[in-house]
C-alpha cells in the first residue's frame, strides 16, 4: 500500500483516491494512471482493508474505486456498509467489474455508487469518470455548505432564481423601517421571510410577535391587538397586554391580514399612523415603537376593489411588496429541501438520515405541490417513517392531486366514430362548442418525442450529466442513450 506524501508548502492539496481490487496488475495500472494525473493513490486488495482506511480519521479519502468480486466481502457489500456508516456515507464510490451484469450495475447505483464501468479498463474512461465524480462531490459539498449558511441566516434554503430574488430583497429591506407586505400561496414560507427580515434588522434584539388574524374571533380582535383592563368586558378578569404592546421595540407580524375584520382594520390603521394604542377599557394612551410586517395568501388589490379591505391600510402596509414564490416556481430546490427535511426529521427523532434514491427526487420534482414547501416537508417525514434503510419510490405516498385519465367522450356525442362499415369523413369545421385547433399543434408522435427529450434532459441534470448513471435510472443501455442524445441534439448543460 502506498501512503500519500505531504505536499510542499503553498501547493494545492491533491485529491486522494482509494483503489480496492484483488488483481495486482489492475491496482498497479490504476495507480500509474491516476498518479500521472496528480492524484494521491492508496491501493489495497480486500474490501475489509478498504473499509478500515475509509473509517480511519488519519487517512482522508476523496474517492474510492471498488471491484465487485473480492475475496471475502464483495464490493457491493462494502458499498452497503459505507452508506450505512455516518463517517463514510458521503464518500463518493465508483464500482468496477470484470464480469459485470445489468443487475450488478443497477444494484450498485441503488446503493449509492456514483458510476459503474467494466474491465478491461480504458484510461480515458477512468480519468473522465474520476474527474466527473470528484467535481460533482465538490459541487455537492459547496451546495450543502451554502444551504447551511442560508439556513442559519434565513431559515430557508435554495439556489433557484426565484428564492435568490427573495434573499436579495430581504437583504435590502431588512435594515430599513419600511412596512412589508408578503404575498404568496399557503405553505410557501411567508412567516420564515418575516422572521428573516426581523433577524437581519436593527430590531433583531427586540421581540418578534406573530398574530394569526384569521384565528382570532371578530369580537376579540381589538382586545388581542391592543390589550384590555380588568373588568373592561365580561370575562376580562385580569389586565392584559396587547400584541402591539408586546412587540414594542421589535417587530409585529400580522399573518393572514386579508382575513381581518374591517372594523379592526380601521383601528390597526390608526395605530400605524400615530404609533399610539389604548387598551380596551382604558383612557391611557401608550406610544409603541413597532415595525409591522404583514402576510396574506389573498389578492388584496381585488379585496380593495370589492370593499373587503381598506384601501388606506393596503397602501400603508404595501410600502415594500415581497412575493413568496410557490414550489412550482423553484423545482430545482426540491432536492436540497427534501434532503434538509430528512436531516431535520432525523435530528428531532434521534435517528440517522436515510438516503433517497434518485427516482424519489425525480418523482418529487414531477408533482404539482399545491401545498408547496409545507406539503413537501410532510411527505418527506412520512417517507422517513415508512421506509427502511433507504427511501425508494415504493415508499412514496400516492399523489392526491394527480388527475387520472378518463375514458369519457367529451364531445357530448356518444359515438366515437362513423357508422358501422363507413369510413370517417375528416371534419372541415369545428363542431359546435369546440375550439379551433391552433397552428402548429403537435402530432402524438411529435409530442411523445418532445416529452422523451425533456425527460432525458431532466434526468441528466439530476445525475450531474453522468451518462452511465442516467442510463441506469432510465433503464436503457448506455449506447442507446448516446444515440438518443445525438438524435435529439441534446447539449451538455442545457435546460
Amino acid at each position: 500500500m502506498n501512503s500519500p506524501s505531504a505536499p510542499p508548502p503553498g501547493a494545492p492539496i491533491a485529491k486522494t483516491v482509494l483503489v480496492v481490487d484483488d488483481e495486482k496488475n489492475i491496482r498497479r495500472t490504476l495507480q500509474l494512471v491516476l498518479e500521472g494525473e496528480g492524484y494521491q493513490v492508496l491501493a489495497v486488495e480486500t474490501a475489509e482493508e478498504g473499509l478500515r482506511l475509509l473509517q480511519s480519521p488519519n487517512t482522508p479519502v476523496d474517492l474510492a474505486l471498488f471491484d465487485v468480486k473480492l475475496p471475502g466481502m464483495s464490493g457491493l457489500e462494502a458499498l452497503e456498509r459505507i452508506r450505512k456508516d455516518e463517517s463514510t456515507r458521503d464518500i463518493p464510490i465508483i464500482v468496477i467489474s470484470g464480469h459485470a451484469t445489468v443487475n450488478d450495475a443497477v444494484q450498485a447505483i441503488k446503493l449509492g455508487a456514483r458510476d459503474f464501468f467494466e474491465k478491461p479498463l480504458v484510461r480515458e474512461r477512468v480519468l473522465v469518470s474520476v474527474r466527473n465524480v470528484l467535481d460533482a462531490a465538490q459541487t455537492r459539498r459547496a451546495l450543502d455548505e451554502a444551504a447551511r449558511e442560508q439556513s442559519a441566516r434565513y431559515e430557508m434554503i435554495g439556489t433557484s432564481q426565484a428564492i435568490s430574488r427573495v434573499f436579495r430583497e430581504i437583504e435590502k429591506v431588512a435594515p430599513t423601517k419600511a412596512s412589508v407586505l408578503i404575498t404568496g400561496e399557503s405553505g410557501t414560507g411567508k412567516e420564515l421571510i418575516s422572521r428573516a427580515i426581523h433577524r437581519l434588522s436593527p430590531r433583531a434584539d427586540g421581540p418578534f410577535v406573530k398574530v394569526n388574524c384569521a384565528a382570532i374571533p371578530r369580537e376579540l380582535i381589538e382586545s388581542e391587538l391592543f390589550g384590555h383592563e380588568r373588568g373592561a368586558f365580561t370575562g376580562a378578569q385580569a389586565k392584559k397586554r396587547g400584541f402591539f404592546e408586546q412587540a414594542h421595540g421589535g417587530t409585529l407580524f400580522l399573518d393572514e391580514i386579508g382575513d381581518m375584520d374591517l372594523v379592526a382594520q380601521a383601528k390597526v390603521l390608526r395605530a400605524l399612523q400615530s404609533g399610539e394604542v389604548s387598551r380596551v377599557g382604558s383612557e391611557h394612551v401608550m406610544h409603541v415603537d413597532v415595525r409591522v410586517l404583514a402576510a396574506t395568501n389573498k389578492e388584496l388589490g381585488k379585496a380593495v376593489e370589492n370593499g373587503q379591505f381598506r384601501e388606506d391600510l393596503f397602501f400603508r402596509l404595501n410600502v415594500f411588496p415581497l412575493r413568496s414564490p410557490s414550489l412550482r416556481e423553484r423545482v430545482e430546490d426540491i432536492r436540497v429541501l427534501a434532503l434538509s427535511f430528512m436531516q431535520q426529521f432525523s435530528r428531532e427523532n434521534g435517528t440517522k438520515p436515510k438516503p433517497m434514491d434518485d427516482g424519489v427526487i425525480t418523482a418529487l420534482v414531477a408533482r404539482k405541490w399545491p401545498g408547496n414547501v409545507r406539503e413537501l416537508k410532510n411527505i418527506v417525514e412520512r417517507m422517513a417513517i415508512l421506509s427502511g434503510d433507504r427511501v425508494t419510490v415504493a415508499d412514496m405516498p400516492e399523489d392526491p392531486h394527480a388527475s387520472p385519465f378518463g375514458e369519457e367522450d367529451t364531445t357530448g356525442d356518444g359515438d366515437a366514430g362513423a357508422d358501422d362499415g363507413e369510413a370517417a369523413e375528416p371534419e372541415t369545421s369545428a363542431p359546435r362548442g369546440a375550439q379551433a385547433i391552433p397552428a402548429g399543434y403537435l402530432t402524438l408522435r411529435d409530442h411523445r418525442e418532445k416529452s422523451e427529450r425533456q425527460y432525458i434532459v431532466d434526468t441528466l441534470k439530476l445525475t450531474g450529466w453522468n451518462i452511465s448513471r442516467t442510463a441506469v435510472v432510465l433503464g436503457v443501455e448506455r449506447t442507446n442513450l448516446h444515440k438518443k442524445i445525438r438524435a435529439y441534439q441534446i447539449k451538455r448543460g442545457e435546460g
